[in-house]
């Protein structure tokens, strides 16, 4: 009895994680090397993000400061978006957690 209890959760986990494995493989996000211009754009951004942390923010008025703050988020936006990377959801992680413990 305890081993049919097992395979259905694992038949009900994989389940899951194979209708959310199908929905991430639609975005197509496989990207091998950054170009020549990716990495002039990626430089470019970190020498801004360089230069606005050297920035004495003391003398700045509350409204340029804000302007600061918008102007490093795009940018963290446009380097995420430049770089790619592996992201896992809290879902997939609990998922993965849960099928470790009933595997071992």
């Amino acid at each position: 009895m305890k081993r049919i209890i097992y395979s259905l959760v694992l038949v009900f986990t994989l389940a899951i994680s194979a209708n959310t494995v199908t929905a991430a493989e639609k975005k197509d996000k496989v990207k091998t090397e950054m170009t020549a211009e990716q990495k002039i754009q990626l430089k470019r951004i970190t020498d801004r993000v360089e230069e606005i942390k050297a920035m004495d923010k003391s003398e700045l008025s509350r409204v340029e400061k804000k302007a600061l703050r918008k102007e490093l988020r795009e940018l963290k936006q446009e380097a995420r978006a430049m770089g790619g990377g592996v992201y896992l959801s809290v879902g997939a992680i609990i998922i993965i957690i849960l099928l470790l413990i009933l595997i071992l």
